[in-house]
């Protein structure tokens, strides 16, 4: 058997800034520093709508700006005690590296935001994603046997699981797809998450 690995992390970042301008910049210098990922960027100017955008989405980073007019950015992080995203602060004040430190964040980058500044942000992003991981990947790995091959996929990546006779196929992002030649009662077993579940005769 040859053994497929099906995964490519995509990272979802929040930038949260009330100036738009800043915003639109910070995007443009992060897809510029790091041209080869999958990124998820999702911009936001009020650090109230942003509350609620972080609990939907589930955010590997956050950009935060510290001095908005709705909130600060270390009042924001109060919202968040127990947060499972990491922070960079960035801001065009550098009295508040103290402050930053005691909040855990990952990194503090004053404005303008300097290309390599941010390039060595994602270093340490990556650092962190691959500690992390480590503990995680073999658990949230998924084996399916297809075409003589085993794809080992990551339980993230899958959308549904659709059944079609004795065949089953595996929807992945990305538009990728697995078929297997086992019924969606056998496939199933291997998917024994609870984000995981039978909504039809057909379809997991």
């Amino acid at each position: 058997y040859n053994v497929i690995l099906m995964s490519k992390r995509m990272i979802k970042i929040v930038l949260i800034d009330d100036e738009n301008d800043a915003l639109e910049a910070l995007e443009w210098k992060i897809r510029k520093c790091r041209p080869n990922e999958d990124l998820n960027i999702v911009k936001c100017s009020s650090p109230v709508i942003a509350s609620d955008i972080i609990r939907e989405i589930n955010p590997d980073i956050v950009f935060l700006d510290i001095q908005m007019l709705e909130m600060d950015g270390f009042t924001f992080l109060n919202n968040f005690p127990d947060r499972g995203f990491d922070v960079v602060f960035t801001t065009a004040h550098d009295e508040y590296g103290v402050k930053a430190v005691k909040a855990n964040a990952l990194d503090y980058l004053l404005k303008p935001i300097d290309l390599d500044e941010l390039q060595l942000t994602f270093e340490k992003v990556k650092k962190r994603f691959n500690y992390r991981e480590r503990d995680t990947k073999v658990v949230n790995k998924i084996n399916i046997s297809a075409d003589g091959k085993v794809y080992l996929v990551d339980k993230e990546d899958v959308v549904y699981l659709k059944a079609d006779k004795s065949y089953t196929t595996v929807f992945l992002t990305n538009e990728r797809r697995i078929v297997a030649t086992k019924t969606l009662k056998e496939v199933q077993k291997k998917f024994a998450f609870p984000e995981f579940y039978r909504v039809h005769n057909s379809y997991v």
